[in-house]
Order: structure tokens, then C-alpha cells, then sequence
């Protein structure tokens, strides 16, 4: 999974959400939930991580999918996932209300170093071009993760297996070179981004933060309310940039709520 990974135990259940028009069906099998064993964080030095995961499968697959992201899940291929770490609940997942997101200064300069590249939005299929990119990406910026050991199948596999609606958006120079992309689901309600990469010897851009201004300039333009982020936890450095884009909000027991400034 982008965000960690583990092995899987006890399995629960629990009645797949149907849509309120919905014709109920005595076919709809009861949906699994497992836990994953405690591994160390990558996040938080000193702390366990665990998940529950749950299989997205079948012709419910993009409606039970879209229940999940309201509630905090991620995907990871054919999977969804959260954390459910014991005593712990540093993960906060996080997205940007698009209506009212106003770009600050900082994030325009970063508009204005990169009007030089193209944004595209295509289907979902793994090329070699894009593979050199992520690995280079992977090597550069976290080579203790096993994600920097993935082969091109592996890559092709996370770009391409995708059980809900996806879309791939890249950042192109005007000699075509590649400088970034990111693996976005197109929900009910929004964009979620599952993993982006990009030229890591070009910090000055900002390319990872420019690739969320892509992500909030298409759901703008496909009349979406929110930019799904992931999960953003204060104490890691990783996931500072994500509290640039304000108002920011965050899934709390109240539900969904703006994180103070």
C-alpha cells in the first residue's frame, strides 16, 4: 500500500452500503473487514501501525467505494484501507473544500514557476517513461521504503489495477519531457489522490504541491466539491505540505471539520 502495509488478521463483516435508490438484493454478499498485524510506523517514530482493509470487488465496487473515502479510507489497488492503530489517532484524513480554497501567495508563486508545463489528464496506463520517473523519484526522496524496490510490474500494477474509476494526471514540459504525475480516483464527490511522484532535482518548483493545485483546478472544472489528500499527521515532516491548502478539513469523531489555522 502507498501509505504503509501489513500482514492480515481477524476478519469482520459488515452489510455493504447500498445507495439510497438502491433495489435491495438478496445476492449482495455481507463485506469482509481485516485487521493488518502491528508494524512500526513510518510516521511516527516509537508507535505501531495496523489497518483495517477491506476488498473492493464487484459492480458495487465505485459505489462502496465512495461510502469508504467519506469515511476516511484510502485505496491501494483492489483494496481500501484506514488506520486503526490502538490508543493512537495522529492519522487525520484530510480534503480541500474546492468552493472555498483561495491560494496564497506562496501557492500562486508556485502557479508561476511551473506556466511553463502542460497538465494532462489521461487513462490510467503505466508507461516506461513514467516508470524511470518514479524510480528515480523513489531512490532519491525514500529509498528506505519498499516502494523503491517495485519492479516495472509492480508499478504497472498500481497505476493500472484499479477495481473503481482512475485517472492519471501528468506535468509535461514543451519538449515532452515528464515532470511529475499523480494516480487520482474519480469519486461521487470528488478527487482522491492515491500516489504521486515527480522530478526530485527540481525542488524549486514545488512539484508535488503543484500537482494538488492540478487536482483542485480539475475537480474545479468537473464541478467536484472536494480534493481528498490522504492522511496528514502534525508531528511528520512527510505530510507538512498538505496543511499549505487552506481551509483545510479534517474526519474527526464530529465528522467532517475545518482544521484551525
Amino acid at each position: 500500500m502507498p501509505e504503509g502495509n501489513g500482514q492480515v488478521t481477524r476478519p469482520m463483516t459488515a452489510e455493504a452500503p447500498r445507495r439510497a435508490d438502491a433495489v435491495p438484493s438478496p445476492f449482495v454478499p455481507p463485506q469482509h473487514f481485516y485487521r493488518t498485524a502491528a508494524l512500526a510506523c513510518p510516521y511516527v517514530p516509537g508507535r505501531v501501525e495496523r489497518k483495517l482493509i477491506t476488498e473492493l470487488t464487484g459492480h458495487e465496487a465505485m459505489s462502496f467505494y465512495n461510502a469508504l473515502s467519506r469515511a476516511g479510507f484510502r485505496r491501494s489497488h483492489h483494496l481500501a484501507y484506514r488506520p486503526a492503530c490502538a490508543g493512537c489517532s495522529a492519522c487525520l484524513p484530510v480534503r480541500i473544500p474546492i468552493a472555498s480554497f483561495a491560494a496564497t501567495r506562496s501557492l500562486r508563486r508556485v502557479r508561476r514557476l511551473n506556466r511553463d508545463l502542460t497538465v494532462r489528464v489521461i487513462e490510467p496506463r503505466a508507461t516506461l517513461d513514467h516508470f524511470r520517473l518514479f524510480a528515480r523519484y523513489q531512490r532519491l526522496r525514500h529509498a528506505e521504503s519498499d516502494m523503491a524496490s517495485m519492479t516495472f510490474g509492480d508499478f504497472r500494477a498500481m497505476i493500472e489495477d484499479s477495481p473503481v474509476k482512475s485517472r492519471l494526471i501528468e506535468l509535461r514540459g514543451a519538449d515532452g519531457a515528464l515532470h511529475g504525475a499523480c494516480l487520482v480516483d474519480v469519486l461521487d464527490d470528488g478527487l482522491s489522490a492515491v500516489y504521486s511522484f515527480f522530478d526530485p532535482d527540481q525542488e524549486r518548483r514545488s512539484l508535488g504541491t503543484f500537482l494538488v493545485l492540478a487536482l483542485v483546478d480539475e475537480g474545479r472544472g468537473r464541478a467536484l466539491p472536494y480534493v481528498y489528500l490522504g492522511y496528514w499527521i502534525a508531528e511528520s515532516p512527510k505530510m507538512a505540505y498538505k496543511a499549505r491548502f487552506r481551509p483545510l478539513e479534517a474526519l474527526g469523531p464530529e465528522g467532517w471539520r475545518p482544521i484551525a489555522p
